[in-house]
């Protein structure tokens, strides 16, 4: 496979709002995380679809001390769990687990996550689509050249509402199952 066939195969999603529901009290454990209709779904047509799938997620909560590392992982086994049994897989997940005060290169808007799943899967991010529900994601993909996607689910609307004129041609879908539609159409 070459690094542009690789390049144009790979999706990153944001966690909450995108594939799981948002909570303004943070997501703290495996009972609270809820997937979004639709979006098991999604990531397991765009797996199908041989999309490698990546997960870039901020996770202050970790620095925040509302959860820790082993309640975290026992929400990502449940979403890989649920893809899988939809006939899909999560390829590989990084997160930020530092506070908005830390000053960190991996928390968005900064591109560090973006720049580790890049690395992880040695391709350049140009182009790659970044699927976000809020600014940050938005941000970050535009940083390195990502090809940033908002999804009206979790803070998506709001969002929308108050795009900086950077971003306001960028494309916008419902949920995550109408970008995959859209990018397994391409």
């Amino acid at each position: 496979m070459t690094k542009a066939t690789t390049k144009s195969r790979l999706v990153v999603l944001d966690r909450d709002g995108v594939i799981n529901r948002e909570s303004k009290d943070f997501v703290k454990s495996a009972s609270e995380w809820q997937p979004i209709d639709g979006s098991i779904g999604a990531i397991a047509a765009l797996s199908k679809g041989g999309f490698r799938v990546a997960v870039a997620s901020n996770q202050s909560g970790l620095a925040r001390g509302l959860f820790d590392y082993g309640a975290l992982y026992a929400m990502h086994e449940k979403l890989r769990d649920l893809v899988a049994a939809a006939g899909g897989r999560v390829d590989h997940i990084v997160i930020c687990p530092h506070g908005p005060d830390d000053d960190c290169d991996c928390r968005k808007p900064r591109p560090g996550l973006l720049r580790q799943v890049g690395e992880h899967f040695d391709v350049d991010m140009t182009g790659v689509p970044v699927i976000g529900d809020s600014l940050r994601d938005l941000q970050a993909a535009l940083s390195i050249h990502a090809r940033p996607i908002l999804v009206r689910s979790g803070n998506g609307r709001s969002t929308e509402e108050r795009l900086p004129s950077e971003l306001k041609s960028i494309e916008i879908f419902d949920d995550l199952a109408g970008v995959a539609a859209a990018l397994l159409d391409e």
